[in-house]
């Protein structure tokens, strides 16, 4: 080898090392800067000013630069929202909501809660969509159609704060109740209720789980939470929520969504079950009505002729209590005779509510009351008793036996009213004693087991 050509690299080698060496001696690696550049130029409108460009129906083509900013307020890493993204104009006190269709999985990855995104509309479309207002792609069967995956980041992008994506914490906006969230100003943003709880219905007899499973696979599941006034709104659960074979809470506490709607149908959407802070003491929206007069007696006959008022619900002798829902049996009059009534009919969800009857079941030796039905769709109506409940307690707890079968409850007609009517005799048996309760229990629903009920001469002898 050339001499010369050998010092030349043995030089290069030497000062290379030294160069190495120099950069190790350093207490950590030197960090190169990040170059955090925006997609997109500046915006040159709002959020809610892009949003009131949808018409009433059909959708509109936006064939020009549309460019404004939102904050990400919806996740699918749980998979309860499915290839969308819900976002508002401002991470607290937001004006307005909006909704991107994409044919994308695992957008929390790339769009966590709060981050700050930019879009470009040019070439989406804008319209109401099955009651909520949304973008997306041009679509030959629907309106709005899913962005491909691919072209996501043609019209959604991140925007940056000098060091990678900005993500804001997000506030959600407080309201009063479950009432106030129901209102279009809303749709697409976070909101958070106070004194919030699963109703009995979906936790009675037993707590049931977020989503419901069919052949081994989760289903979309609707469950209803309800407030301290009564009001009730529907939580809907995809079947690919991860938290879905969870338990309901059963306490009472805050609840937090990204209000949504289906055409009409009011339907809130949860990130995870950390959404429903449910850790309180449970409020009872329909709690029991009357029992501040109860007198326990072998001997009486209720003709309920003694009560005034147009669907009365309170009767002091006795205990009116909806374990689930909000019906109570009312006070009712045809043809000049008064009785008490009780039907699901146009209602929603399930309806299980109890009448209680203080008796002596020592002193008395019988049993017996007037039943009338109308619009007969199912048997709604058991008779109990029970030793072991307390006047306004928690009817649910009691001991009940069934004494249904000592009567008889007609089961027509289907189309009409019948007439009042002896329902038959219950024989005390001797091994019953002490004070206890005749226990009717209505448990009907509006969608197929409706059937009116009328209760009349409520008599022990």
């Amino acid at each position: 080898m050339n001499i010369k050509k050998y010092l030349s690299l043995v030089t290069g080698a030497a000062l290379s090392a030294v160069a190495i060496t120099s950069c190790t001696q350093k207490d950590e690696w030197e960090t190169p800067p990040i170059n955090c550049e925006n997609k997109f130029p500046t915006t040159n409108t709002t959020l809610a000013a892009f949003k009131a460009l949808a018409p009433s129906s059909g959708y509109l083509l936006i064939t020009e630069d549309k460019i404004f900013d939102g904050y990400v307020v919806s996740s699918d890493e749980s998979g309860n929202f499915y290839k969308t993204i819900s976002f508002q104009d401002k991470a607290e006190n937001p004006t307005a909501g909006l909704q991107i269709e994409v044919d994308k999985s695992s957008n929390y990855a790339d769009f966590p809660v709060g981050a700050h995104i930019r879009i470009n509309a040019k070439g989406l479309r804008l319209g109401l969509d099955r009651g909520t207002v949304k973008i997306g792609s041009v679509d030959p069967t629907y309106n709005i159609g899913r962005i491909p995956a691919s072209l996501v980041s043609r019209y959604v992008a991140g925007v940056c704060n000098g060091n990678g994506l900005e993500v804001a914490a997000i506030k959600p906006i407080e309201l009063t109740d479950i009432n106030a969230a129901k209102n279009e100003q809303y749709i697409n943003m976070l909101v958070k209720v106070p004194s919030a709880q699963f109703t009995t219905g979906d936790l009675y007899p037993t707590a049931k789980t977020f989503i419901d499973y069919v052949n081994g696979a989760g289903v979309d599941t609707d469950r209803t939470i309800e407030d301290a006034a009564g009001n009730s709104v529907t939580i809907r659960n995809s079947g690919y929520f991860s938290e879905g074979s969870k338990k309901l809470p059963t306490g009472n506490g805050s609840a937090t969504f990204v209000v949504s709607r289906y055409n009409s149908t009011w339907q809130m959407l949860i990130r995870n079950s950390n959404d429903l802070n449910f850790t309180g003491t449970r409020v009872d929206s329909a709690p029991p009505k009357g029992g501040t007069a109860v007198t326990f007696s072998g001997a009486f006959l209720e003709n309920f002729e003694s009560y005034t008022g147009t669907n009365l619900e309170v009767y002091p002798k006795y205990v009116n209590d909806p374990l689930v829902g909000n019906r109570y049996w009312q006070l009712k009059t045809f043809s000049g005779n008064k009785y008490v009534q009780l039907s699901a009919n146009a209602g929603s969800g399930a309806y299980v509510t109890y009448f209680l009857v203080p008796i002596d079941f020592t002193a008395a030796s019988q049993f017996k009351f007037d039943v009338n039905i109308g619009y007969w769709n199912a048997d709604v109506l058991k008779v109990y008793t029970t030793t072991n409940y307390t006047a306004l307690g928690d009817i649910s707890a009691a001991t009940k036996t069934d004494i249904t079968s000592s009567f008889t409850i007609p089961q027509a007609p289907a189309g009409a009213y019948g007439t009042l009517a002896p329902a038959g005799t219950y024989q005390i048996p001797a091994s019953l004693t002490g004070n206890g309760y005749i226990v009717f229990e209505y448990s009907g629903n509006a969608s197929g087991a409706s059937t009116t009920i009328q209760l009349d001469n409520i008599q022990a002898l």
